[in-house]
């Protein structure tokens, strides 16, 4: 059975803009927490689209972006990737390690603040999912590499062995003070779990 993403129901979309809505809650309240500054998180824009069009997404395969990379277990498999193009993580870097303070390249502390927070956007995804969904998914710990779109997008391509899967895009702006940053949060299960999410948001 293939999927028709044009047609999935309005109240499909609703539940997974809920969805996101839950997580970037709870993610703004983690990173909160650990930058002791007020941190609110938006998303904007929540929609399913063709692992193939994630690049466009993404400006373009041979745009350069931090990637922060998951593993998907349990009940669903597949992977999870946090994007963000090099702007937005030198501004988020300078929020999380920098005391404001905005370099022009990216170091290693910069990158695993990144990894932290993609891990606690993560975290905050799938447990929402989860609780919706009523599967159990589990994620690994995050790989971050910085380089060309396609570069990255290649890791679940190869795994897959195939660039026709679907993805969940959850589009997040994160505000601090004037500080906006765009991040994009791609879930990208398999399909045969793809699947399983949709039968148990009620999309048949």
């Amino acid at each position: 059975m293939s999927i028709d993403i044009e047609n999935l129901n309005d109240f499909m979309i609703d539940i997974l803009k809920e969805l996101g809505n839950i997580g970037a809650g709870n993610a703004a309240t983690s990173l909160a927490t650990i930058t002791c500054k007020k941190i609110d998180m938006k998303v904007p824009n929540v929609k399913i689209l063709e692992f193939k069009d994630v690049s466009e997404i993404l400006g373009g395969e041979e745009n350069l972006i931090v990637g922060i990379y998951f593993e998907l277990s349990g009940d669903v498999l597949g992977n999870i990737m946090f994007a963000l193009d090099i702007q937005s993580s030198i501004n988020l870097a300078a929020i999380l390690v920098n005391g404001d303070e905005k370099k022009e390249e990216l170091d290693e502390m910069d990158m695993s603040a990144l990894a932290e927070v993609g891990n606690i956007l993560a975290s905050s995804y799938v447990n929402a999912l989860s609780e919706i969904t009523n599967l159990k998914i589990a994620i690994s710990v995050p790989s971050v590499c910085l380089d060309m779109a396609a570069a990255i997008l290649s890791v679940p391509a190869i795994q897959f062995g195939y660039v026709s899967d679907h993805a969940l895009f959850i589009e997040n702006i994160f505000e601090e003070g004037n500080n906006n940053i765009e991040g994009n949060f791609f879930f990208l299960p398999d399909l045969k779990s793809f699947k399983k999410i949709l039968n148990r948001l009620g999309v048949n």
